[in-house]
């Protein structure tokens, strides 16, 4: 773990200094949008990472819940770490991942980019081009500091996803229900879930009971439109109230098949 300044000269810990930097820039995305959150709101983070959307929260807002989620324990030190250095006594983590049911469940981490960690690894390696145009992405959007990335030959992204993908460790953590923590937490109204957690968000919308769902007033998720993971989004999302959805590629990952969707009542 390290100690880096962000673009603006925020502090944060990380593992990679690369994947902070894109991460957020990630989030940028996501409040730059237009999400309508203010003071006193409840904020459930699933798939938190090392808690750059906390930290982005904690700065804006004075007085702001946030219950973030991250079941790889390496990740999970920094998200801890990040959530003590906000100062936002409300900013409250778990080393713990949110799906369909309560189990344990197996995670492969990446050490060399820990941000791609999944219980999915088959969305990565069945389809080497995608995976290819994450890391493409990835790399346009590393921001100033790293202004030499920009330069590096597109020949040369089979290797470095490679490289990524090498030294994988087999994981395996616990995972429960929104609406198991719900319940325990006994929470009122959630004014935003975000979930990004690589090929798990359709089983966080399934273990979603009917009368928690009308605790949400929004939603942002990064979906891997897969399996036609992006269409029972939409239609798990329409037939619980939501609306309004709107769709977003973020700059830099047009030719990949990851789309954030917002989506509101």
């Amino acid at each position: 773990m390290k100690k880096i300044n962000l673009t603006d000269g925020t502090k944060i810990h990380c593992l990679k200094e690369t994947e902070a930097l894109v991460l957020d820039e990630h989030i940028s995305g996501y409040l730059e949008i237009g999400l309508d959150i203010s003071e006193k709101d409840t904020i459930i983070d699933v798939g938190a990472n090392i808690g750059v959307f906390g930290v982005r929260l904690s700065q804006k807002f004075q007085n702001i819940s946030i219950y973030s989620f991250e079941p790889i324990p390496e990740i999970y030190k920094s998200l801890k770490k990040n959530s003590e250095l906000s100062l936002n006594p409300n900013f409250k983590t778990y080393m713990m991942g949110l799906s369909n049911k309560k189990q344990i469940l197996d995670f492969t981490y990446y050490p060399n980019s820990p941000a791609l960690s999944t219980s999915h690894p088959e969305v990565w390696q069945n389809d080497k081009n995608h995976f290819n145009s994450a890391v493409e992405g990835s790399i346009l959007t590393m921001g100033s500091q790293f202004w030499w990335s920009k330069l590096i030959p597109k020949v040369f992204i089979p290797f470095i996803a490679k490289y990524l993908q090498a030294n994988q460790q087999k994981i395996s953590s616990q995972v429960i229900t929104l609406s198991d923590f719900v319940e325990k937490e006994k929470i009122q109204k959630i004014k935003l879930l975000k979930i990004d957690c690589e090929g798990e968000e359709i089983n966080v919308l399934y273990g979603i009971q009917k009368n928690h769902w009308e605790k949400i007033e929004s939603i942002v998720m990064e979906i891997n439109d897969i399996n036609h993971n992006l269409k029972m989004a939409k239609s798990i999302l329409s037939k619980n109230g939501f609306q309004k959805i709107k769709l977003v590629k973020e700059k830099g990952f047009e030719k990949t098949k990851l789309i954030n969707l917002y989506a509101t009542k």
